[in-house]
């Protein structure tokens, strides 16, 4: 090895002991100023945490409520962040004279608090309902059509008067349901024997035909052990299912097969003209007829011409179209 090369070793050799040293005196630096930030930290917050401490102490007394106690701790608080901005890091109290204001104000509201508490009972009962006042619209142009956008008030207007038009119409049709109709019918078994009852319009065929076997079972004596569902309701050559009230027909002017339902005070059994369109205010009366007679003889006029009701189905002309002849 030459002497440039141990002479540059040499300098290497001090550059890493100088560099070595002034690394440690730098960590050394640090590890100093780190204990110094950590106890000045420490006595900021220890010197505010104690401030806050006789703040609460010096406000508080007696038993508080948790929110009153929550409120001291935050009014103190704000107050101490108030005076470190301002640049006051000394730890004195707050001024007495805001300190007895506090104490006044929660001692004015515990003392409320008591008196409602006590006197609520009595206040219950001297307290008066409010009176409630419809709030008035303004700025609204009365002469433009808001008809078309939601209103709460005409909706509910609407709804009433529907109410009450449904309530009418009830009210108007158990009225027309208790009155009385004449129904002619005629007991069937094989001829005529004519009859009439007076019913009410709500009755139903079931009803008519156990009150019809009351009257014709002295006369007759297959019906004396007879009830209604041995027996078939027969109108305008349509068999009646027993079900239905005689309001149903009057009301809707349901047509037979020779002439209205609904007209139940024949005239007569036959008709002279045979005509429905002709003489529609003579209808024929119900026949009132035993199942077992039927099951025996529907191949027989007239009851080969008998079939059973169907409301959707037009049987004839309709009733506005025999009026108008």
């Amino acid at each position: 090895m030459s002497r440039a090369d141990e002479g540059r070793l040499i300098h290497l050799a001090k550059r890493r002991e100088r560099e070595k040293e002034d690394h440690e005196k730098q960590l050394k630096k640090l590890e100093e100023d780190k204990e110094k930030s950590k106890m000045g930290i420490s006595g900021k917050f220890t010197a505010n945490y104690d401030s806050v401490q006789e703040t609460m102490r010096a406000q508080t007394y007696g038993l508080l409520s948790l929110d009153d106690m929550k409120n001291l701790q935050k009014n103190a608080i704000s107050s101490r962040d108030l005076q470190v901005a301002r640049g006051d890091s000394s730890t004195s109290q707050l001024p007495e004279k805001s300190v007895n204001t506090e104490k006044d104000d929660l001692v004015k509201q515990h003392t409320q608090k008591r008196v409602l508490s006590f006197a609520q009972d009595d206040e219950e009962d001297e307290e008066e309902e409010p009176v409630f006042i419809p709030k008035k619209r303004l700025g609204m142009d009365p002469t433009v059509d808001t008809s078309f956008l939601p209103d709460k008030e005409r909706e509910e207007e609407i709804r009433r008067k529907r109410e009450e038009l449904a309530a009418e119409w009830r009210e108007m049709q158990e009225v027309e349901k208790n009155e009385e109709i004449t129904v002619a019918y005629a007991y069937w078994d094989g001829s005529s024997h004519r009859k009439n009852m007076k019913i009410r319009r709500g009755n139903t065929i079931a009803q008519c035909l156990a009150k019809a076997i009351e009257a014709l079972k002295k006369e007759f004596s297959e019906l004396r052990n007879s009830t209604a569902e041995n027996l078939m309701f027969v109108k305008e050559d349509l068999i009646i299912p027993h079900f239905y009230t005689f309001h149903d027909f009057i009301v809707t002017k349901a047509m037979g097969k020779s002439g209205p339902l609904f007209i139940f005070d024949a005239a007569s059994d036959v008709r002279i003209r045979q005509d429905a369109a002709l003489d529609y205010g003579e209808s024929h009366p119900a026949k009132i007829v035993l199942r077992s007679w039927y099951e025996k003889n529907k191949h027989i006029y007239p009851a080969s011409k008998w079939e059973p009701f169907v409301p959707s189905k037009k049987y004839g002309k309709d009733f506005d179209d025999l009026t108008g002849i």
